[in-house]
C-alpha cells in the first residue's frame, strides 16, 4: 500500500526525521513508503490556492495517488509544527476539493519529553477528524526519544514497539481498500 509520510521535524537533526529513516531501516511489511519534504510549500493563502504553485501541484498529485498517510510529528509547545498543518491545508483546499477525505491515517511521534508527542498528535487527531481521515486510535505511539534510540539507533524494545504498531497499521489500512 502506498502510504504517503509526511514528517513534521524539518531541521537537520529532527528527531522525528531520525524516526522515519529507522522506520524505513527496520521495517519489512506490506506498506510502501513515500514522503514529502513539506517545508518546500509556501504559506497556505486564498490568494494563491487557485492558481497555485508547481510544487504544491506536485504535493497533490502525491498525495492523490497515497493510499494512506503516515503523519510524523514533534511537539512544540503542546501543539504540533506550523508546516504540518500547512501541508494538511494544501491537501484539503480549495474548498470542495480536499484530498485526505476518506484516506486512513497513522499518528507517531517523538520528542524529548516524557509523555513523548501526546498534546502534539491530539490536536492532530481534531484537524485529521475534520478532514474525513480515518484515524488509527490504538495503539498509540508517543515516543520518548531517551527510551526509543541509542546511539546505534532504535532500542530492540523500541524495535517490537515499531514492529508491532506497523502490524496494526497495516491491519488498519487494509479495512479501507
Amino acid at each position: 500500500m502506498n502510504t504517503l509520510v509526511l514528517v513534521g521535524g524539518i531541521s537537520r537533526e529532527a528527531l522525528n526525521k531520525r524516526l522515519f529513516n529507522e522506520i524505513v531501516k527496520h521495517y519489512n511489511g506490506k506498506l510502501s513508503f513515500s514522503s514529502f519534504e513539506i517545508e518546500n510549500l509556501p504559506h497556505f493563502s486564498q490568494d494563491i490556492e487557485s492558481d497555485s504553485p508547481p510544487v504544491v501541484e506536485e504535493f497533490r498529485a502525491v498525495v492523490r495517488a497515497a493510499q494512506a498517510v503516515l503523519l510524523i510529528t514533534p511537539e512544540y509547545n503542546r501543539s504540533y509544527p506550523g508546516v504540518l498543518k500547512n501541508a494538511l491545508d494544501w491537501g484539503s483546499r480549495p474548498w470542495g476539493q480536499n484530498l485526505w477525505s476518506g484516506k486512513p491515517v497513522g499518528i507517531i511521534g517523538a520528542s524529548i519529553g516524557a509523555i513523548g508527542t501526546y498534546g502534539a498528535q491530539s490536536h492532530l487527531k481534531t484537524v485529521c477528524s475534520f478532514l474525513n481521515m480515518y484515524i488509527m486510535h490504538q495503539p498509540e505511539f508517543y515516543g520518548n526519544a531517551s527510551i526509543l534510540f541509542d546511539d546505534k539507533g532504535l532500542t530492540e524494545k523500541s524495535l517490537s514497539f515499531v514492529h508491532n504498531y506497523f502490524e496494526e497499521f497495516e491491519k488498519w489500512i487494509s479495512n479501507f481498500k
